[in-house]
């Protein structure tokens, strides 16, 4: 979330940032700044309190000593008014420190200065493509259509397992989907990232640091009666590692990388961009997870960013990165890129990556901090990447390297697969 101190350095600033989102901040501020001025002027009243509180105590001895019951007396009747007054004072102070953290969870990070104006993905700005989008025949199928072709993907019995969006991959199509994580975990290490393997469910205190929460419960597969959240994303698990810890400068940066399974509903999601692989409940992911220095931040969302171009080129897709504009991106994050590959057969871009930097925003919730030289404390930078996304990856392969002859395999993913073509 945002420090308070970066709310009332500039206010109209924060809005006017804000509103790049399409967030209309100005209320939610306001009311923020007025808390604040409340539990200074609290603050204040107790502390001065607390010291009248601690001379009337010294008196009340002094007076007992030189006989002055009287006195003594009134220093008491006198103490026990103040405490009485003070404790309401404390009960209100909590009451609006409550309702600070309440109302700053609701209020979206701030775009930087980069990010494009802008309310949909129309508004996105391709910065960079790559690779040759190839051609193919009249005939050519669709995804969803070569996995039933060549029977490595069961769409029907994933509907009657569990329900739509939970496909099962088969023979061939089970493997190249190891394969694939196989593979992006190997790309992720020799980059120097250090693979944990996570839990795949999350408590709710880690929902709130990473920002999933309070913004996407309606999106989060929920286990009531353990309280627990299923992973839209490794992010989550991954950056909580270092939630309530205080880093020594000299261990930054904190690199690390994970697959795991992702669960997310897509409440909402309908019509044809969601057939096949396009759009799952669950899915597998490698995800690349940073902590950083504030001034180091931007460097390694470069290196991010060129890691996960890397992996495309490698497999051989034609990718293009778009900046996100304010509108279309996250709560939680300060800047998004996406990288979409080519879907032949679809004729359409499907995203397969975002890499994003959320300076120090989830930071401050999670309370992830470094010490400097200098022993004093400061917030770091967190961000995060798909590196990569499988099944829109599985979607591109499939549609672009089909062949009479069958699917061919991108070199790379051979010496995983065991197989160089799926017929």
């Amino acid at each position: 979330m945002l420090t308070l101190q970066t709310i009332k350095g500039d206010p109209e600033f924060v809005i006017a940032r804000l509103a790049v989102k399409g967030f209309d901040g100005r209320a939610v501020i306001t009311e923020i700044l007025e808390i604040d001025a409340e539990r200074r002027r609290l603050q204040q009243k107790c502390d001065a309190d607390a010291s009248t509180l601690k001379k009337l105590a010294s008196s009340i001895g002094m007076l007992m000593k030189q006989g002055d019951k009287d006195g003594a007396g009134k220093a008491k009747e006198e103490v026990a008014r103040l405490k009485g007054e003070t404790k309401g004072m404390h009960d209100r102070l909590d009451e609006c420190e409550k309702k600070m953290t309440e109302l700053l969870l609701t209020v979206p990070n701030l775009p930087c200065a980069d990010v494009p104006e802008g309310l949909t993905a129309d508004d996105n700005v391709v910065v960079k493509s790559g690779g040759e989008i190839p051609s193919l025949g009249a005939d050519a199928l669709p995804h969803w259509e070569l996995a039933k072709k060549y029977g490595i993907i069961d769409f029907e019995t994933g509907v009657k397992v569990t329900g739509a969006g939970f496909p099962f991959y088969v023979g061939k199509g089970a493997r190249l989907q190891r394969a694939l994580q196989q593979f992006f975990l190997d790309e992720a290490w020799k980059a120097g990232y250090i693979e944990v393997e996570p839990p795949f469910v999350v408590n709710e205190a880690s929902g709130y640091g990473t920002g999933q929460l309070p913004d996407k419960e309606g999106q989060m597969y929920y286990a009531p009666l353990d309280g627990l959240y299923l992973i839209p994303t490794a992010e989550v698990p991954v950056t909580n590692i270092y939630r309530d810890m205080i880093i020594d400068e000299k261990d930054l940066p904190k690199k690390n990388c994970a697959y795991s399974p992702c669960w997310r509903r897509e409440a909402g999601s309908y019509g044809k961009d969601v057939r096949g692989l396009n759009r799952l409940h669950q899915f597998d992911k490698v995800e690349i997870v940073r902590i950083e220095k504030p001034e180091e931040s931007y460097a390694a969302l470069e290196e991010m960013k060129d890691h996960v171009q890397g992996l495309l080129e490698k497999l051989g897709l034609p990718w293009h990165i778009l900046r996100l504009c304010g509108g279309d991106m996250s709560f939680t994050s300060a800047i998004t890129y996406d990288f979409e590959v080519w879907s032949a057969a679809q004729e359409r871009w499907l995203e397969v990556s975002s890499v994003s930097n959320f300076e120090s925003y989830q930071a401050n919730r999670l309370k992830c901090r470094y010490r400097g030289q200098d022993k004093k404390t400061r917030l770091c930078h967190t961000l995060n990447g798909s590196a990569l996304a499988l099944p829109r990856i599985v979607a591109a392969l499939l549609e672009n390297n089909q062949t009479p002859e069958g699917i061919i395999i991108p070199e790379c993913l051979r010496g995983y697969t065991g197989f160089d073509v799926i017929d």
